[in-house]
């Protein structure tokens, strides 16, 4: 990687679900960085007000140019030439790899939040003393009431709640054994679905008092993969004979199959829903090439969907987002021959998990001056 004149800038805070990405990702490919606050001066005259709104985290390069997704974080540094790539070269892994990252950001979040919010009182000291630390205290009560107002619309309430514990720890029981066989996902390096699952498995998960002595206690490799996700370079010290390489000929490890099951019936059938929504909603308003997904850059839901979790009803925002996180595996598939694309696409449906990849649209989410905006033509 070419060396900079200085190191960039990430703004966020250690308890920020996407900036334990953004770091996770710095820090295994020794990136030098600085880490600041939303609350330096520099966030408040300088950053918001080029992207029109407070949002973390946000990587300020040493040129002035201002990053602020985690995926066009990690992709500006891929393209400049990562020691470890975290897209995999071959078409399963990678479009797996894709999925896996938007369970991890976003249909995790049900998990990451509750655990949070629903347990406040018995982690409260910690609680507030991270808001405050990254805020002030001055605005660390507001924010906390704000983030813990979110949970009705991640479909977390009274009768969700004991599904989305027992989804944890099936998580946790399936990951523990993977890693007792390989350190990250796909073989010896960490593809962009370790740090997909990363950014609950440590700001939340990993960190907050109540949900990380569940991990300690049921899942101890998986706790361990939490502090190599967040270590300098490749901390694999358990598996002396890994190597930094994914699993070769597209394979999918046999450990990682369980996790894979699982996954595919904790996220359907809410993403079918969302994706369904988008298309009446695209058919509906007819949003021209380039404008913004929503009226204001700090907006992210365009409306309810109506769903079910674990076949429990329930209503939850719908964020145009998703289809950004996910076009890396449409984009995957469509470049694909014919032949390799049916062995691809089979693989996933024998996984429960062809429907996760939103192929054959005439519309995508592209991203301009850092806010996401409707693509028509789906190559741009």
């Amino acid at each position: 990687m070419p060396e900079e004149s200085s190191p960039p800038v990430l703004y966020g805070v250690p308890h920020s679900l996407y900036t334990g990405k953004a770091r996770s990702y710095l820090r295994n490919q020794g990136i030098a960085y600085i880490e600041r606050p939303p609350s330096h001066p520099e966030f408040a005259t300088h950053i918001a007000p080029r992207l029109g709104r407070s949002i973390i985290p946000v990587l300020q390069t040493p040129d002035g140019a201002i990053v602020q997704d985690t995926i066009d974080i990690i992709d500006h540094f891929e393209h400049r030439g990562a020691p470890y790539p975290v897209y995999p070269a071959t078409p399963l892994q990678r479009v797996l790899a894709v999925i896996i990252e938007y369970f991890g950001c976003q249909a995790m979040r049900k998990h990451a939040m509750h655990y949070r919010w629903s347990y406040l009182e018995r982690q409260r000291a910690f609680m507030w003393h991270a808001f405050a630390s990254g805020a002030g205290p001055a605005v660390a009560e507001k924010v906390m009431g704000r983030m813990n107002a979110y949970l009705p619309m991640l479909g977390v309430n009274d009768e969700t709640v004991p599904h989305i514990e027992r989804s944890f720890e099936t998580l946790l029981d399936t990951l523990d054994a993977h890693f007792a066989v390989m350190p990250y996902l796909l073989g010896g390096r960490p593809s962009i679905a370790d740090y997909g699952l990363i950014a609950p498995l440590f700001a939340h998960l990993g960190r907050d008092p109540v949900p990380a002595q569940i991990m300690k206690t049921r899942a101890p490799r998986v706790h361990r993969w939490v502090e190599r996700m967040n270590a300098p370079g490749l901390d694999v010290v358990e598996y002396p004979d890994s190597t930094p390489a994914f699993v070769a000929d597209d394979a999918i490890p046999a450990s990682l199959e369980p996790f894979l099951t699982y996954m595919a019936e904790d996220m359907f059938p809410e993403l079918a829903d969302k994706l369904a929504f988008f298309d009446e909603w695209v058919a509906a308003q007819e949003p021209a090439d380039s404008t913004p997904v929503a009226d204001k850059p700090h907006r992210r839901q365009l409306g309810a969907v109506h769903t079910a979790y674990r076949g429990v009803p329930i209503e939850v925002g719908a964020e145009p987002y998703l289809l950004y996180v996910l076009q890396r595996a449409v984009d995957t598939l469509d470049g694909l021959s014919d032949a390799e694309a049916r062995r691809v696409r089979g693989e996933l449906r024998r996984r429960g998990l062809e429907r996760a990849v939103p192929t054959g649209r005439d519309y995508r989410v592209g991203r301009s001056d850092n806010i996401e905006v409707w693509r028509r033509d789906r190559a741009s």
